[in-house]
């Protein structure tokens, strides 16, 4: 094994080998021999403190996911490039024919953090996460505009915001509009506080975001 690689990753395969794959063992052989079909896709931030699979406790093979610096959708465009994100929507939808697909911001994220304290000047020296971040430049200019929510936390109405300006983006990509229109995809936001473990999910209709009601959590 090559020694320099980190210990504790070789620790912790080591521990999903004795428990995690011996709980999965059955599914995963299956997901091996017959593929994926999700019914679900995450747009989630890259934060490590933010886990789509442990925030719905889901196992191999229930999520699609994508993740990147402040769970952002990028407009459609067929510019040159390299898309990533967009990309794996096309794949979610055009070949995995998800049903939903979920936007998932979350609380002090630095993305987003750092699109309000640099929003007029450069985040970084480096070539990519000040122009990334820009997309929520349309998030920022609606929330001026029409502010959805009464929020002394600017913090965390920039970061619905951010999860609104998603949605709207997805709905420029055709596949997707055309599935949505079709009734055969949903899409969602959503909104998850890392320190409570509260998420909370948006509102098609009014686009404020409120507690999500577990199903088949104990009432007592």
């Amino acid at each position: 094994m090559a020694t320099d690689f980190p210990e504790d990753l070789a620790a912790g395969y080591g521990r999903y080998l004795q428990k995690g794959y011996v709980r999965f063992r059955e599914a995963q052989e299956r997901l091996a021999i017959y593929g994926q079909r999700p019914e679900v896709m995450v747009i989630s931030c890259c934060d490590s403190r933010v886990t789509p699979e442990g925030v719905f406790h889901v196992g191999p093979g229930e999520l699609f996911v994508v993740r990147n610096v402040a769970n952002l959708v990028p407009p459609y465009e067929e510019t040159e490039g390299q898309h990533g994100t967009s990309a794996a929507i096309e794949y979610a939808v055009k070949v995995l024919k998800v049903k939903h697909i979920v936007v998932m911001g979350h609380a002090q994220c630095g993305g987003v953090r750092a699109f309000r304290e640099t929003a007029n000047a450069p985040l970084v020296t480096g070539e990519f996460i000040g122009r990334w971040i820009k997309l929520l430049e349309p998030a920022a200019i609606a929330m001026a505009c029409m502010p959805v929510d009464k929020l002394d936390d600017p913090q965390l109405a920039m970061e619905y915001a951010g999860v609104r300006q998603s949605l709207k983006n997805l709905r420029t990509f055709p596949f997707v509009d055309a599935a949505v229109s079709a009734g055969a995809l949903k899409v969602h936001g959503a909104w998850f506080d890392i320190g409570s473990g509260e998420l909370r999910v948006m509102d098609p209709e009014t686009e404020k975001f409120e507690p999500c009601l577990a199903a088949g959590a104990d009432d007592t």
